[in-house]
């Protein structure tokens, strides 16, 4: 079991499992959403996502993961984070749901590895640094309980930049 913050494209990581930031609805969003789409098959994925259906905020669903296969990828865990207005509604608990519920189907799907996003910081304008702090803590329960390696992916240089002042190494 490991734990590493990585600067990179979800896409491009090697892991059994990668989590999408999607939309609650069997669309596609923006963001992080609109490149696993691409990369996966788009066409492909959005058939097996309009099955699922809707998805509540917090929750999470798996689909196969399609063209990333070449990548080892074996599935694409899709969870619905939450806009961020103020911080009293509710939004942090909804975001500890989606690392929790993604986490589980993980383990569920029996991977040694996962990679998940910083949840909510782009588009859903959740701060870095409070979306940081609930990923570390809910991936670190997690570990309490299961044996496998997570990679936190942060796309852009900013949330790099924070991890960096939390974490030494």
């Amino acid at each position: 079991m490991s734990f590493k913050i990585l600067r990179n494209d979800i896409t491009k990581v090697r892991a059994d499992a990668i989590v999408n930031t999607a939309n609650p609805f069997p669309t596609v969003g923006t963001g992080t959403d609109t490149a696993v789409y691409k990369a996966a098959g788009y066409d492909k994925l959005l058939e097996v996502r309009k099955k699922i259906g809707v998805i509540e905020r917090g929750k999470s669903a798996w689909t196969p993961a399609f063209n990333l296969k070449k990548h080892g990828v074996k599935y694409i865990i899709h969870t619905i984070g939450v806009f961020y207005k103020d911080g009293n509604h509710g939004e942090s608990k909804i975001l500890r749901s989606c690392y929790s519920s993604a986490l589980k189907i993980a383990a569920e799907l029996n991977c040694k590895s996962v990679a998940i996003p910083l949840l909510a910081s782009g588009n859903y304008r959740f701060p870095k640094d409070l979306a940081l702090q609930i990923a570390v803590e809910e991936i670190s329960r997690f570990f309490l309980e299961h044996e496998v390696d997570v990679f936190l992916v942060v796309y852009d240089k900013e949330s790099y930049k924070i991890s960096e002042k939390l974490f030494d190494d």
